[in-house]
């Protein structure tokens, strides 16, 4: 055997290898978005919504109750994934990490931003004002934004049918928003904010993708993915959620609040499940190119739907499943190529 098939034995097992990770990320994504959906129903963030709605409205209700939910979703994500780095005795590397600024550990601080306060906070928006099924689906066009700032920052390709599958997304995001946001905007619905969120998902997680798969040229997935959450957790916690509460919102008396059982339970399992969704996607990135990851990661759409369904018997409406059918339907299309057509993921 000549070396030249050596390299494609083992560049089809590495391919294999990030295909595996990314299809465990769709599943465990898609999990996720079923404590995202419980959350809001458990104490006290009811109350919460209440007490804010009386003094504030029902917008100025639902927007912190958001933000609260994702920056507590942020602490419970960081607590696994320390455990994580424990286990796997990473701890050194970490600090390694950390210490390399410049041509590092920035990347993963700068994705913490886009991750965080655009696409975690958008989602649980879009879960407050319009649904879980929704938000799962709308985010669905984050391999297009993805794909393209990688192409475009450093090179990764984009075939032929990587760009046609790009094109399907996008058909299946047009027809996700379009028909629902004009309807809630024409009737004055707060709704639309929902729609609002879902874009801010899909945005975030296209660039984050983007951003983490350049710091992870040189850095450990498990070790970047941590300090990408220590620095979410930072934003949130020393920056927004006081920001909040000098606005005039009793946050942190909620926030404080929310430490009981049923909302600790619900929101580990939250932590858990999005902590290792996201290890699996920051490994498939090394592996099989953003573009790839991501869209192999899209499928946690199909899996949100059906675990919704499945556990809280919510269905989306038709426009959603149709338009999500067709995101799905692009992932496929942009990760069919043979492993051969993919030898190098970067241009020469």
């Amino acid at each position: 055997m000549d070396i030249r098939e050596l390299k494609k034995l083992e560049n089809k097992r590495k391919m294999n290898k990030g295909y595996m990770w990314a299809l465990f990320c769709a599943l465990l994504w898609g999990i996720w978005y079923i404590p995202g959906t419980i959350i809001w129903a458990v104490p006290p963030f009811p109350e919460m919504y209440d007490v804010i709605t009386a003094s504030h409205g029902a917008t100025s209700a639902l927007l912190v109750s958001a933000v609260l939910i994702t920056a507590i979703n942020a602490l419970t994500v960081i607590i696994a994934l320390l455990v994580w780095n424990g286990v796997l005795g990473k701890f050194g590397e970490m600090k390694r990490t950390l210490k390399e600024f410049h041509p590092c550990s920035k990347w993963f601080f700068l994705a913490s931003i886009f991750g965080g306060p655009i696409a975690i906070l958008g989602s649980f928006i879009a879960i407050g004002f319009i649904g879980a099924g929704f938000a799962a689906v709308a985010a669905l066009l984050y391999p297009v934004i993805g794909s393209v700032l990688a192409y475009y920052w450093y090179g990764e390709k984009i075939s032929k049918r990587a760009a046609l599958g790009i094109f399907v997304i996008i058909a299946g995001g047009l027809t996700i928003f379009v028909g629902g946001a004009i309807s809630e905007i024409a009737a004055g619905d707060i709704a639309w904010i929902g729609y609002v969120g879902g874009l801010m998902a899909a945005l975030g997680w296209g660039i984050e993708g983007a951003i983490a798969g350049k710091g992870l040229d040189i850095a450990e997935p498990d070790v970047g993915l941590t300090l990408r959450f220590l620095g979410e957790n930072l934003i949130w916690w020393v920056i927004l959620v006081p920001a909040v509460a000098l606005a005039g919102y009793p946050i942190f008396e909620y926030a404080i609040a929310a430490f009981n059982p049923m909302s600790i339970l619900i929101m580990s399992f939250a932590g858990i499940t999005f902590g290792f969704c996201y290890v699996t996607w920051y490994k498939s990135f090394p592996l099989i190119g953003v573009g790839r990851g991501q869209g192999i990661g899209n499928l946690y759409g199909l899996c949100a739907v059906i675990f919704m369904y499945l556990f809280l018997a919510q269905v989306p409406a038709w426009t959603v499943l149709v338009g999500g059918a067709l995101c799905v339907l692009g992932s496929f299309v942009m990760i069919s190529e043979e492993t051969g057509e993919m030898e190098s993921l970067r241009g020469e």
